[in-house]
């Protein structure tokens, strides 16, 4: 034990180490110096509940903080896609400024791990192309100081290089990019990029070749099939079914009365049920048809409001703020219709899951859906009850 240690009354006391422990404390390894572990001193009650909690907190805040640096991407492509990001391991062929500069936004972005492959040294017209690299770099091995960079701005993403030519390595060690998600070439010759393209399809691995001519250049991405299937959309209407609500819905809103004069009651009526009843109520005096051209709608608007009680009812006037969505008729877009037409939709036993899905979603549309995608099943904020 390096230290000498000391128990009173008031909890452990730690004396100085010897000199002989000073030594002991740390070892070499691979010319890095390793800390020993030391024995923690016997602790009260009351500082193992302070260390419990303590740690608690430090896990805690371990767990929230890729949620806190990575918000703004969250946003855009969820949990789902950061997951991905995060599992993805990226291979870069010369780190050149193009390709530097991708595999930056990449690092920042919480990518899983890189790996540089590159055989040059930094050379003086290095440093006016490419912001990683300065002075100091000169004469360095290039793939190590751009990782180098890198690792500084993301220190959760795993950074790796190899001096060797990418050429070399795409005719010498073809199995090197099997380990590889994505592998992004940079200007690299055509005989280069065909023998790469061949190895990555065979893996399966997407290949992203990229060169730049001064303000120009060119991006290509080679892969067999890119299955998507959380999408995260633009713009996406609610799915409420208004037009054509299923029997259930019915069944709700035909249990709420919309002319409750109890202001309470009145005034908190989902305004999805005040759309539904009046929507019927509209194609009763209309041969079933639904409000459509701009008169129409403005009528229908109208009834909304004959039916307020008060001014301040936010869920009429929410009612109206959505009144159009009775006309929308969702249907089938034309890139699921693409998706579920295409010859892959008829799985066999090799069939991704993605396919499979697909089948399954087919055979929906054709039965119980009645010609309809199923429920997304999302529900916008309202004005309600909370019962």
């Amino acid at each position: 034990v390096p230290w000498n240690w000391m128990h009173g009354r008031a909890g452990a006391k730690r004396l100085a180490p010897t000199s002989a422990s000073r030594e002991q404390l740390h070892a070499r390894e691979g010319g890095v110096a390793i800390p020993h572990l030391v024995p923690l001193p016997l602790l009260g009650r009351s500082h193992r509940r302070e260390t419990t909690a303590s740690a608690a907190m430090a896990a805690a805040a371990a767990a929230a903080e890729p949620k806190t640096k990575y918000d703004r991407q969250l946003r855009i492509w969820g949990d789902q896609g950061q997951a991905a990001l995060e599992k993805a391991s990226i291979c870069l062929l010369n780190c050149g400024p193009t390709g530097t500069e991708a595999l930056k936004n990449l690092v920042l972005g919480g990518i899983g791990s890189v790996t540089v492959v590159d055989g040059s040294k930094v050379e003086q017209s290095d440093l006016g192309n490419n912001f990683l690299l300065d002075e100091g770099c000169l004469g360095q091995s290039r793939a190590k100081s751009i990782c180098s960079f890198l690792q500084e701005l993301n220190d959760a993403v795993k950074a790796k290089y190899v001096e060797e030519s990418p050429a070399t390595m795409i005719d010498t060690n073809p199995s090197f990019f099997s380990q590889f998600t994505v592998v992004l070439a940079t200007q690299l010759p055509e005989s280069s990029l065909l023998k790469l393209d061949s190895i990555c399809r065979s893996a399966n691995i997407v290949l992203v070749a990229a060169r730049s001519y001064g303000l120009t250049g060119l991006v290509r991405v080679s892969i067999k099939e890119h299955c998507v299937i959380e999408s995260k959309p633009d713009h996406s209407l609610d799915d409420l079914r208004l037009h054509n609500p299923w029997p259930e819905l019915k069944q709700f809103a035909k249990s709420i009365d919309i002319c409750d004069k109890d202001p309470v009651v009145h005034k908190h009526t989902p305004y999805i049920v005040i759309l539904v009843r009046l929507a019927e109520k509209w194609a009763d005096a209309h041969d079933g048809q639904l409000p459509s051209t701009r008169q129409e709608k403005r009528e229908f608007k109208d009834l909304i409001r004959a039916h307020m009680l008060n001014v301040d009812e936010d869920n009429y006037k929410e009612a109206v703020e959505s009144s159009y969505k009775v006309s929308v008729t969702p249907g089938i877009s034309d890139e699921i219709r693409q998706i579920i037409d295409d010859s892959s939709s008829e799985v066999n036993f090799s069939s991704s899951d993605f396919w499979v899905l697909v089948a399954s979603l087919k055979e929906f549309i054709a039965n119980e859906g009645n010609g309809e995608l199923p429920l997304e099943g999302t529900i916008p904020d309202m004005t309600s009850l909370t019962e």
